[in-house]
């Protein structure tokens, strides 16, 4: 099979969908899917039935509706297409009302105290945006989930909402600027994935990454990424051949798997894919990671997809490449060759940076984590402060228009290497920078600070409503602008907005203490972990933003303001359980080894007739047992802070404990236990060092 013919052959696709439906059935479901109309039921039974059809022939018995509930993860519930028509026999059936509702038992998942235990019966609806497909004998079917009371349980809902406010008020601002034929505007998200492979066995004996994905403790080889010789390195064979089967299995899922490449740090990787609708690039993303796991499975690997599996070395992001354009195929983010005169460039642009700065905390929220706080700040992620970066030339534009002069556009410059016989090419415009968690990178923006594991539902939540909200607040100041003033309206518009707003624009080195500094002068946000921004979420100004724009309800907010805060503690709280069991079970055992060995040693020395100091094995002997001491103190005060912070009530305390005291704890457990590691033989150590996770593929 060839790539064109494999690339989304368990796809429900446009391509299927022409073929095997009816043309008023298939036009009706376009009509749905491209304007959200309502979909008629007899249209449903038709889809339903093609939709089996195609599916039996491609091998599934099963179907599922699948979504993804507040777990981070995704959720499915397998029923087959048999129903049993007596005398032993069945036939195939499904049906529109099986296609386009399911009821999963909602009082199991994350509800934030929307949803008793009791009331357990919840919803999923069929999201016709995003196409279904095939997946080990199973048809998927992308699907909302809510509750029997409609609340929002799920990621998806808020993403869709999110869209269609969008939609509306960049749709209002265009016809308002003169393009009428434009009907809807969508968002393009392109999901770079971050992720380590370690060996499956080595993986089973950590403790540590089994329960939390991570390692609590562990010495730094004698190298680490400091040569640089791994980014963009020759694929080892067995990485190659897994990322080939990746691709492979990607493709049959329609999933435009584009770039692959190594990491920084010793084996991390990551895979890129061409940009999509948000809504369908969520899906994808979400599936992408399963399917990273799977298919490691078969080569022998896990596949790590947390943010900071290993101290010392970078830990793995996801960039966020997030773009708007509309029904008639115009990218609102390309500022064209002369983007001082491209007046509706301009005005997105600067909607853009008003939204970033109105709600930069909310930003910082999304992409809020356990894990994505051991990240943020270091030199490989972005810093906690959200700031914006445009570039010099885009920079120049927003000056010239706040301070009413001319701009002289840039002059396209070839590139020179100073060898005749290598191409000559066009340099760009403006340089990447890669410390900014906002960056334009020519017609879209990067979004660099989301962790590896996150769902991208949330950030684009965020991103879409607060541009919509700037947009709607554009269209209210120009819409009772007469036409023959509307030009002057809009440019004392941009300037307004430019100068309010320009101090989230920042092109610097956002890694240094100059530019904490300076954020803080700006009056930016620095919310350093996620304990501290949390709360943000039920501020008014917040509540207010996303009631407004029907994104939530303010109970949905609440709910969820409750669950992050729960899922934090219980992150910390099972890490700080494994720590402690690590210890007890593993670690100091392993020292009480290579302690009763040297001990046995330093007495068969003192025993011989000639004279052989045991020096060194004394030395090693007393730091080995302080070491052995102050673990033991250390974990005891580690296991009553953790009791402490179990018995807390108050969700938003409990949290700030486990950062502030429980991580203290485990930090200064790990600055001894890595001590002691990088003086115990290897052959003694109950699990595998770094130097054989990280080197030994």
């Amino acid at each position: 099979m060839t790539i064109p013919e494999m690339y989304g052959s368990l796809v429900f696709n446009d391509k299927i969908m022409r073929e095997k439906l009816p043309k008023d059935i298939y036009k009706a479901l376009r009509k749905t899917i491209d304007k959200n109309t309502h979909l008629e039921l007899d249209v449903a039974n038709a889809v339903a039935v093609a939709m089996k059809e195609w599916a039996i022939e491609n091998g599934a018995t099963h179907f599922t509706h699948w979504f993804q509930p507040m777990t981070g993860f995704t959720a499915e519930k397998h029923d087959s297409f048999i129903n049993p028509i007596g005398n032993g026999e069945i036939i195939m059936e499904f049906s529109g009302k099986e296609l386009v509702k399911g009821e999963p038992d909602a009082s199991s998942f994350p509800s934030g105290g929307l949803r008793a235990t009791f009331e357990a019966r919840g919803y999923t609806a069929w999201d016709p945006t995003s196409p279904a497909f095939i997946k080990d004998g199973t048809l998927y079917i992308p699907t909302a989930f809510c509750s029997y009371s409609g609340e929002a349980l799920d990621k998806k809902t808020p993403l869709l909402r999110s869209m269609e406010a969008l939609s509306k008020e960049a749709t209002k601002i265009l016809k308002l600027l003169g393009n009428t034929e434009v009907e809807s505007v969508t968002t393009t998200v392109g999901p770079e994935q971050e992720y380590f492979l370690v060996d499956k066995e080595d993986f089973k004996k950590r403790m540590d990454l089994v329960f939390t994905g991570r390692t609590l403790i562990g010495a730094m080889p004698p190298k680490g990424q400091e040569m640089e010789d791994h980014y963009f390195g020759t694929l080892k064979p067995r990485v190659a051949a897994y990322m080939h089967d990746l691709d492979e299995e990607l493709w049959k899922l329609g999933i435009p798997a584009k770039t692959k490449h190594n990491e920084v740090a010793p084996a991390q990787h990551e895979l890129a894919p061409v940009f999509d609708t948000t809504n369908v690039a969520v899906d994808h993303n979400q599936l992408t990671m399963e399917v990273m796991r799977k298919v490691a499975e078969k080569h022998g690997f896990v596949c790590l997809l947390h943010e900071k599996p290993f101290d010392g070395i970078n830990g793995s992001g996801k960039h966020n490449n997030w773009s708007m354009t509309t029904n008639t195929g115009v990218n609102l983010l390309d500022p064209g060759k002369t983007p001082a005169e491209n007046v509706q460039f301009l005005v997105f642009l600067t909607a853009v940076i008003k939204a970033v700065d109105d709600y930069a905390d909310l930003m910082r929220l999304s992409v809020a984590s356990a894990g994505n706080d051991h990240r943020l700040g270091a030199n490989e992620a972005p810093p906690a402060i959200i700031s914006i970066f445009l570039g010099d030339e885009l920079t120049a534009v927003l000056d010239s228009i706040e301070n009413d002069t001319f701009f002289g556009e840039k002059q396209a410059v070839a590139m020179e290497i100073g060898a005749s016989v290598l191409p000559h090419f066009m340099k760009d415009t403006t340089d990447r920078n890669r410390t900014s968690p906002f960056a334009f990178t020519g017609n879209k923006f990067e979004f660099r600070s989301l962790g590896s594991s996150l769902s991208v539902s949330g950030p684009n939540v965020v991103l879409n409503t607060a541009v919509a909200e700037a947009l709607s607040q554009f269209y209210e100041i120009l819409k009772d602008v007469p036409e023959a003033e509307l030009s002057t309206a809009v440019h004392n518009l941009l300037k307004d907005t430019i100068v309010k707003h320009k101090r989230v624009v920042f092109n610097g080195n956002g890694y240094t203490d100059e530019w904490v500094a300076e954020a803080e002068k700006r009056g930016l946000y620095n919310y350093r972990s996620t304990p501290d921004v949390l709360p943000v979420f039920v501020e008014k100004k917040n509540v207010d933003l996303f009631v407004s724009h029907g994104i939530f309800t303010e109970s949905e907010i609440h709910s969820r303001y409750e669950i992050l805060l729960e899922n934090y503690a219980k992150t910390i709280h099972i890490e700080a359980k494994t720590l402690s069991d690590m210890l007890n079970q593993q670690f100091m055992p392993a020292i009480a080894t290579y302690l009763d060995s040297l001990i046995t040693l330093a007495d068969k020395k003192q025993k011989l007739p000639t004279a052989i100091t045991c020096k060194t094995e004394l030395k090693l002997i007393e730091k080995l047992t302080a070491w052995y001491d102050d673990l033991y103190e250390m974990n005891e005060k580690l296991i009553e802070d953790r009791i402490k912070a179990e018995a807390m009530e108050d969700s938003l305390e409990a949290a700030k404990f486990y950062q502030s005291v429980i991580l203290a704890d485990m930090e200064n457990i790990r600055a001894v236990a890595d001590a002691a590691e990088a003086v115990i033989p290897e052959d003694v150590l109950p699990y595998p060092n770094y130097a054989k996770m990280l080197f030994y593929v």
